[in-house]
Formats: structure tokens, sequence, C-alpha cells
């Protein structure tokens, strides 16, 4: 018998672990890998960035941002670097806030590893979960490759379905299923997208091109439709777009919704134009576009607009509103995005109606808790789900 059995040896699954073991739990993580923290080694291009300094409810998707903003009150970026202090790792600032160990990811996973050994957490790895069953109240009984386990309280903290790789599964939401929790349908988020067949082929040669832009498209929620912009660099793939931006839009945008792209965010392209025309008339669109851009995604983007280059005198004012128009709102033709494989979260999940936001029990289940990715909410780019998944672990872990 366990107090509590923790099911997902993630960044909310070891956060639980930590603060429960704090208050004398007896406590078992399981997970099915065969080492813990797997997302948090590769996360960050290895440096992990475990979390921002400018938190804020917006940054995140929920159809309750309520139940959101409770939970990250209460665990905050500055707790979290406290601990990263306290073990002498050292980090550093990038854009925007976001946070970054100056040397590897797997200085956060140990730090993890060392809190839950301290407060006499164990951690069993490469073990199955058979089945699962509820014997009666906040007592729960768990077939496993380890034998037959009973526990007190019972913590999901088995992520979503990205990045399927690093052994990604359904199986927090199979169980949200057994106990009849309403679940919102789910779908990649912060992923690259993919265009169509022709223009994927007319934009191949400019793979691996990163610009500056801004992504916008219209977005529904809470019965409103908004237009939802972000500003940071494109990258163009093999495959369609990527980069910062793309992920960040990505979370927003769905099948038969327009996406916008500004190529030329920090300047006024009409007005160049005319500006161009009455100076230098002779120059050619071209080279005057090549001044601001690489001259394969000038020559790619003309193309795929239709506009012949010649010299500016060539176009009238309104033809020069056009190509300024085509470049401050290109239409690429999105055909989806890469899917599960590449994505870094899953939009959607469990909703969060069903989910005490003091302490993250189900509330029509006592000693059943759901934590980190499982739940509907999913943030930004920029460490805003790391620190969803600290602050919604540390919350049950102050409760099993």
């Amino acid at each position: 018998m366990w107090d509590v059995i923790i099911i997902g040896a993630g960044a909310s699954g070891l956060m639980c672990a930590i603060e429960a073991g704090k208050r004398g739990r007896k406590i078992l993580v399981l997970d099915h890998a065969k080492c813990a923290g797997k997302k948090i080694i590769m996360s960050g291009g290895g440096r992990c960035n475990f979390t921002n300094l400018y938190i804020e409810t917006n940054n995140y998707l929920c159809d309750d941002l309520h139940f959101v903003t409770s939970i990250l009150n209460r665990y905050t970026p500055w707790d979290f670097i406290a601990m990263v202090d306290k073990h002498n790792i050292k980090w550093h600032e990038r854009d925007q806030g976001q946070l970054f160990c100056d040397d590897s990811a797997k200085q956060i996973t140990k730090m993890l590893l060392a809190e839950a050994k301290a407060a006499s957490v164990n951690i069993e790895l490469t073990r199955t979960i058979f089945s699962h069953s509820r014997i009666s109240d906040k007592h729960f009984s768990i077939n496993t490759s380890m034998g037959q386990l009973e526990t007190q309280a019972l913590v999901i903290a088995t992520g979503g379905l990205s990045l399927p790789k690093l052994g990604a599964t359904p199986f927090a939401y199979k169980v949200a299923e057994q106990y009849n929790l309403p679940l919102t349908a789910t779908r990649a988020g912060l992923v690259p997208l993919t265009l169509h067949q022709m223009q994927k082929e007319k934009l191949t040669e400019l793979s691996g091109i990163s610009l500056l832009a801004v992504a916008s498209c219209n977005s529904r929620c809470a019965n409103k439709t908004k237009l939802v912009s972000f500003t940071d660099k494109l990258l163009f793939t093999h495959r369609g777009l990527s980069g910062p931006v793309i992920l960040q839009i990505s979370n927003y945008w769905k099948a038969g919704t327009s996406l916008y792209l500004d190529l030329l965010p920090n300047l006024d392209l009409y007005n160049v134009l005319l500006e161009t025309l009455q100076k230098r008339p002779e120059l050619g669109l071209k080279k005057l576009l090549s001044f601001y851009l690489p001259k394969r995604v000038v020559a790619c983007i003309l193309e795929i607009g239709k506009i012949k280059s010649g010299a500016i005198k060539q176009y009238n004012e309104k033809q020069l509103k056009e190509i300024a128009s085509l470049f401050h709102g290109w239409k690429p033709e999105i055909n989806g995005t890469e899917g599960y494989r590449t994505a870094e979260v899953t939009l959607g999940g469990i909703n969060t109606d069903a989910i005490c936001s003091k302490t993250m029990q189900v509330k029509s289940v006592k000693g059943l808790y759901f934590i980190g990715e499982a739940l509907d909410v999913t943030g930004w780019l920029g460490g805003f789900n790391f620190q969803w998944a600290w602050a919604s672990g540390w919350a049950a872990g102050q409760i099993v």
C-alpha cells in the first residue's frame, strides 16, 4: 500500500512527487521509459527553457483561464528559479524572458531526481501499467509489471500525444474516459506547418532561410473571433514553414483558417516604393526588394504573386500598393501541420471543468488527480509549458 502513486516521471510528475514526499507521504513514481524526464532533457536545444520571467494567464490556451490563474499564482517562476539556484545551476535569459541552462538540460533532471531522493521518493522505470481500478473511496488498485499495487491517491502525469518517439501515449485520456471525464478534442500544438504540394515545390529552394516576420490568423475562442499575431523568426523548411513565429501561431491556426505573414514587419514597403518611384525610377523591383530580403525569397514571392519584375517606373501606384500588400500580407497555402511527430505540445485534453483548481483532484472521483500536459491547458513557446508543469505538479503535491 502506497500513500500516492504517480504515473509519469516527467516534469509535473516529479514536481508532485517532490512536494508530496516533503510532507512525509510514501510516494511511488512509475514510468514506462528507461530514464526520467526525457522531454526535459531534449528541450530547448538540450539546454531546457525551464521557465519564463513574464508569465501571464494570456500566454495560455484554456477554456477557463481562471483555472490556470489560480494555479500559476501559487507557484511562480521565482519559486522554480530558487530551486535551480539552490543546486548551483547557472542560467541565462534570452529574448522575452526565456530562461535557459548555461550548460545542459540534464542539470534540471538531475536536480529534480536529487530533490526526489531527498524526499524519499521511490521511482520505478521501465514499468508497464496493465490495468487499474477504484476499489473504494480514495483507494485504487493498479496491476503493473512489478505486481499488484494499491494506493490512496492516484496521480496521472503522463502528458499528451506530442513527440511519440519520446514515449508519448494517450494513457491519460483513456483514464479520463474510464471515469467519464469530459475531453476537449486534441491536436498538435507548437508545430511546423506544411504547404500544399505546388507551393511547397516553389519554396523548396528557400529551405534553411530564416527571417523576422509577423504571423497572424483569426482565432475563435469563447464564441468570439479575434486576430492573433506573433513577431519572431520564420524558417523555411523542405516541408513548409517553421521557426518560433510559426510554432506560436500554430496553437491558434486551424484547418480552413487563413494565415498571413508580414515578411517586412519593420518597413512600410508602400512608402519605400513610392519614394523610389520619385527618386530612382530606373531601379529594378527585385533589386530594391533584395535590399531588405534574401534574393531567393524575393524571387519566389514575386512568382507566387504573379508579378513580373521590372524597373519601378513600370508600375502605377495601384500596382505598387498590391506589391506592398503581397509582402506585408503573404497568404501561404497551408496544407496542415507536421502532427504530433514534431509537435512540442498537445492542445486540448481533459476539460478543466472536471478538475479542482486548488488540488488538481477530479471533482467526481476522490483520490484521482491529473496534472501537466494531460489537461486542456497549453502555453506559448518560451518556457510557459514547463512553468505549467511545475505549478500544477506543485499544487497536487500539497494535497495528495
